[in-house]
């Protein structure tokens, strides 16, 4: 179709979108908008109207969602952003802005035939406390005179010594990695009082202490903070050294309250006064913290899997978690069964290579695996490279068009790119094959994403790895667990006995409200229900289908207490949601939560 005519089609649905979210009655708004829709169309609101995370899967959900929501839904001044886009097969992509009761906001939407396939709604900003930055950044300094002669630094010293002791927090962050520190510096520039605390001695130090040799296998522009991109020379896939200090200048530049040595206790919701009473460890002291919003980000998991394994107490040798492995060449010469064969595993056993070890990895089920060169250029590449870069596809603008795609229609899109991987790559997985390793490409063949989406295991990114598990310079055990430690040894679930001086659990994490579990109680955490996931009924994503990840970034079922984590894309992404929830209750708004 013709620019002119993609264009015209584009404003005429806008037009009859502004129109019919304006009814004069909730039915009339929901039949009016329902028109504009496939019958099987979707609709994705972060924020928008719903004040929730929530996506509308057909006709009879969307007039639901509208019905319960309106005049909230109302948008206005819904105006065309840049030049419509031809993705293929009839669809036509429209961006555009517009503004709900409450938000600034843009749009993404999919027209086929004229009709909305599917269509995102993100708030941006505020309407009533708009970010002060541009022609809105405050002055920094009071010409002329002032009876306060204090200058920054003394404004600042005073402000940390009276956080947590003459001042509460009004948000307090458990956990002090790159998700806590990314909505820690929405929420300060949103003038909204926050602390964050980590046991950590030093900001980044959760990406220090990790393995010796470990680097992101997320390249650089998936991986910016808000507000502060990686300078252009950054290296594609920054070491976790350069990752830690990165995070630690991060929380000096943006002036983020921060406490280090740090760890939680114990935390209770006081129902008399509506806020959180939670016992802190500082640098050995004992205090107790009354937030009125309570934060876990912990991270997208929980305190790491560690399974008892039969006989373990006769072992003579050293039995670690990934998570406590230090790398390097601590166990040159070394016998080490490495017990997993995701990403952490094939890390680890190329570090034991390289370092004069002898690992054997024990895969229990198949792995996906997905070569980093062809994950850029299929899956990053159209949205997170320098590529997108030059095609004016911003950061900002990546992470819409990603988030743009429901997650019932995400496997499909998904599918799509892996099986090309999985043709161009035929012969590496061959080798693979040969060699012994399981392979998958998850339940449905839609990749590494969705099974990230849905368990949050089960994959591995090559860098290097795979090469020496191919070439039997990593010998991998399938379909096999550990049946009996020995003194010296362990034996599999097939009768094979292998030499060990050292066992590392490569077995991940559990879910995110162990934390609740442990730091709260048992019943609040079951209240709350599973962190991640979608529901999807694949392995190990029970259902029923949420259509949207488990409690993360939105209210829970329990008042005041939220859930952030992910990788540095959601970090960055997401954190904005959550910061305005958080301001919008900070400032007194009203917040009417839809829930589908």
């Amino acid at each position: 179709m013709p620019e002119q005519d993609l264009t015209t089609l584009a404003n005429d649905w806008l037009q009859a979108f502004e129109k019919a979210t304006a009814s004069s009655s909730p039915d009339e708004a929901a039949t009016a908008v329902v028109q504009l829709f496939e019958d099987e169309g979707y609709w994705r609101d972060l924020l928008a109207f719903t004040w929730n995370l929530t996506t509308a899967e057909g006709a009879d959900e969307i007039a639901e969602m509208i019905r319960n929501t309106w005049p909230s839904s109302i948008f206005r001044n819904v105006e065309l952003k840049g030049e419509p886009a031809d993705e293929g097969d009839g669809v036509t992509r429209v961006h555009f802005s517009c503004e709900s009761a409450d938000f600034k906001c843009t749009g993404i939407v999919r027209l086929r035939n004229g009709k909305a396939w599917t269509l995102l709604t993100s708030a941006r900003e505020l309407l009533e406390h708009p970010e002060p930055k541009g022609r809105n950044r405050e002055m920094g300094v009071v010409h002329g005179q002032n009876e306060d002669t204090r200058n920054w630094t003394d404004r600042k010293n005073d402000r940390q010594a009276a956080l947590g002791v003459t001042e509460q927090p009004y948000t307090l962050i458990i956990g002090g990695g790159q998700g806590g520190i990314a909505l820690g510096a929405r929420l300060k520039r949103l003038g909204v009082p926050a602390l964050i605390i980590d046991k950590a001695s030093r900001p980044g130090d959760q990406w220090r202490s990790r393995y010796h040799s470990l680097c992101l296998h997320d390249p650089v522009w998936y991986d910016h903070l808000p507000y502060i991109p990686f300078p252009d020379h950054w290296p594609v896939f920054t070491p976790k050294d350069k990752m830690g200090d990165w995070l630690e200048h991060y929380v000096g530049i943006m002036d983020l309250d921060y406490w280090t040595n740090t760890e939680c206790l114990r935390a209770s919701y006081n129902e008399d006064t509506k806020q959180w009473d939670v016992t802190v460890n500082r640098d050995g002291a004992e205090s107790t913290l009354h937030p009125t919003q309570l934060v876990m980000a912990t991270g997208m998991s929980g305190s790491p899997n560690k399974p008892t394994l039969p006989g373990q107490d006769k072992f003579q040798g050293e039995i670690r978690h990934s998570s406590e492995h230090p790398g390097g060449d601590v166990d040159r010469d070394k016998n080490v069964v490495v017990l997993g064969a995701n990403n952490s595993a094939h890390d680890i056993c190329a570090d034991l290579y390289s370092n004069g070890a002898k690992p054997v990895m024990i895969q229990r089920s198949s792995t996906h695996i997905v070569r980093s060169d062809s994950l850029m250029r299929e899956v990053f590449g159209p949205l997170y490279s320098e590529d997108a870069v030059e095609a004016g596809i911003d950061t900002d603008t990546a992470d819409l068009l990603f988030a743009s795609w429901p997650y019932k229609v995400l496997p499909g899109v998904q599918k799509q790119a892996f099986d090309k991987i999985r043709e161009d790559d035929k012969e590496f997985y061959d080798k693979l094959e040969n060699a012994g390793f399981l392979l998958d490409f998850g339940d449905d063949d839609s990749g590494l994403f969705l099974k990230y989406l849905r368990r949050g295991s089960g994959y591995y990114i090559d860098v290097g790895a795979s090469e020496l598990v191919a070439d039997g310079k990593i010998p991998v055990r399938s379909n096999v667990s550990i049946e009996d430690v020995k003194e010296n040894s362990v034996v599999l679930t097939d009768g094979t006995e292998l030499p060990a001086d050292v066992i590392v659990l490569a077995t991940g994490y559990g879910n995110m409200n162990n934390w609740v579990a442990q730091l709260v109680d048992q019943e609040t955490a079951d209240k709350v229900g599973p962190c991640w996931g979608l529901g999807s009924e694949t392995t190990k994503d029970p259902g029923p289908w949420e259509g949207e990840l488990r409690n993360m970034w939105k209210p829970t079922n329990v008042d005041s207490l939220w859930f952030h984590g992910g990788n540095l894309h959601q970090s960055r992404h997401y954190s904005r949601y959550l910061s305005m929830q958080l301001k919008a209750r900070y400032e007194g708004m009203n917040t009417p939560v839809y829930s589908k």
